[in-house]
This record gives C-alpha cells, sequence and structure tokens, in this order.
C-alpha cells in the first residue's frame, strides 16, 4: 500500500507501471499496447472523470440560441459529443456554412462524425496550443460570432480571456458538466511510475480523491496545454508534456520519455 497513491522512484530509474486516466482501448491494436510490449511496461487504464450531459430543458434556461452564431470552438471530441446532441434535442439544425475552430487536428477530424468535412469550414491550431488556434482564429473574427461549448464546471479561461480581448463576439454554453469518478482504491492499492493525465479535470479528480496526495517521484504526463497548466497549478513537477513536435500524442510522448530513461541506464 501506498501512502497518498505515489510512490519513492527507484533509484534506477526504472519504468515499470503507467497510469492512463482514461478508459482502456477498445481495441488490442492500440498504440499503448505496442508501448507495454516494447518496453515491458504494465498499463493500467481507469477513467477519472465521466461526463452528465446537460439536458436541453436545462440549456434552455442559459437563453443562447445557436442559430445566431456563425463559428463554433471546440477543445474536445466531448463538447463536439455534446453539441450536436444538444442540437438534436432541440430540433435546431445547424447551417452548412458553419465554421468550426478547433484545438487540433484529431479534434477537427472527429467531425466528420456529424458534418459534411470541408476543409474551408474546419480550422485546427498547428501545435495543439490555445496560441496556435487563436491563430487561426484571429483570421476570422471580424466576421464570426462564436460558440465556446464548454463543461459546466471547467471552462478554458485563457480562451475566454483572447476572445474578450480582442472584441469577439462570442457565448461559453454550457452544455454537460464534469464529475469526478471514485478512484481511491486504484490510487492506494497500486504504485504508479508515471500517472498521465488529458483533461484539468482529470488533474482535479485526483485532489478530489486524494486531497493530501504528494508526488513523491511519480513521474506526471499531461496532453495538452490546459492540462499541462492544471498539473503545475496544482502543485506537481511537469516529466512529460505531449503534443509537441516530435510527439504529437500521448503515446509518442511516453515513448520518447521511456527511450531516454533506457539510454541513462
Amino acid at each position: 500500500m501506498v501512502k497518498n497513491g505515489a510512490k519513492n522512484v527507484a533509484s534506477d530509474n526504472s519504468i515499470r507501471k503507467i497510469l492512463i486516466t482514461q478508459p482502456r482501448p477498445e481495441t488490442d491494436k492500440s498504440p499503448y499496447f505496442e508501448l507495454a510490449r516494447k518496453y515491458s511496461v504494465l498499463l493500467e487504464f481507469h477513467p477519472f472523470i465521466r461526463l452528465e450531459g446537460i439536458p436541453a430543458k436545462e440549456f434552455r434556461k442559459q437563453k443562447i440560441e445557436i442559430p445566431n452564431f456563425t463559428g463554433v470552438i471546440f477543445t474536445s471530441r466531448n463538447a463536439i459529443d455534446h453539441f450536436f446532441r444538444i442540437c438534436e434535442e432541440m430540433k435546431i439544425s445547424v447551417s452548412q456554412d458553419t465554421k468550426y475552430f478547433c484545438i487540433t487536428e484529431a479534434v477537427a477530424l472527429y467531425l466528420q462524425k456529424f458534418i459534411l468535412y470541408r476543409k474551408r469550414k474546419v480550422f485546427y491550431g498547428a501545435d495543439g496550443t490555445n496560441k496556435s488556434m487563436f491563430d487561426v482564429i484571429n483570421k476570422h473574427k471580424e466576421n464570426e460570432k462564436f460558440l465556446y461549448p464548454c463543461s459546466e464546471n471547467q471552462q478554458d479561461n485563457e480562451i475566454v480571456n483572447w476572445l474578450k480581448n480582442n472584441r469577439c463576439e462570442f457565448a461559453t454554453p454550457f452544455m454537460y458538466r464534469t464529475i469526478s469518478n471514485d478512484v481511491k482504491e486504484v490510487m492506494v492499492k497500486n504504485e504508479f511510475d508515471i500517472i498521465c493525465f488529458f483533461t484539468p479535470s482529470g488533474v482535479r479528480s485526483l485532489f478530489d480523491n486524494i486531497p493530501s496526495f504528494q508526488q513523491n517521484g511519480t513521474r506526471i504526463g499531461a496532453f495538452g496545454s490546459n492540462t499541462s497548466r492544471a498539473v503545475e497549478d496544482a502543485g506537481l513537477t511537469l516529466d512529460i508534456k505531449a503534443p509537441q513536435p516530435q510527439a504529437p500524442s500521448m503515446v509518442a510522448a511516453l515513448e520518447q520519455y521511456l527511450a531516454s530513461i533506457l539510454k541513462k541506464k
């Protein structure tokens, strides 16, 4: 049993067990499992959060008329899911001229599940950072009214502040809420050498479960600039960061890190 779910890393820098704070991939062909085989590490998957959609009846109280907006900002696939769910529940037909501004190419490509994907109306940042997304939005801000769908208890203030400072016309509708899962038992009964987070809410869930959590040498990985900032704001040391030019995914960032550990041996 490990106090506070963290461990003291062995002096030989060995990595044995990695916690991925997301659901287990549905296919065994996931690159995560290739990584586990290549580096002889054990991967455990435990989602730290779950999402609960805000019903249309509750959404209406926000008095936001979706058809009045010409551009939508998406920072996650979850936001896409709930945006189109709300539109379906409210029988709103989204204009074919609507533009979509996404944090990454992966998020942008997910739109194919809901729309006819055309590059002239789907845009994304070059490197997964807010800044690169702002550079894209900046080219269109004069002619658009923006919607930024987000969680009731988690919005990116950097995005909101940028929209305000650049005098954009926008609204931030809450379409879902994030709830922390109970992962106390997982954290107490296991010794993880690396814990990987994918959302600021996941970081918050860690401290909801274990308020006295101490890192004690456990490496922390984060995907996305907002998640990285949440890790550092929580007083944790960030060891593995994605996306990066040479590591566009968390798997790639983990591989780089594990390879660097092997070189030190």
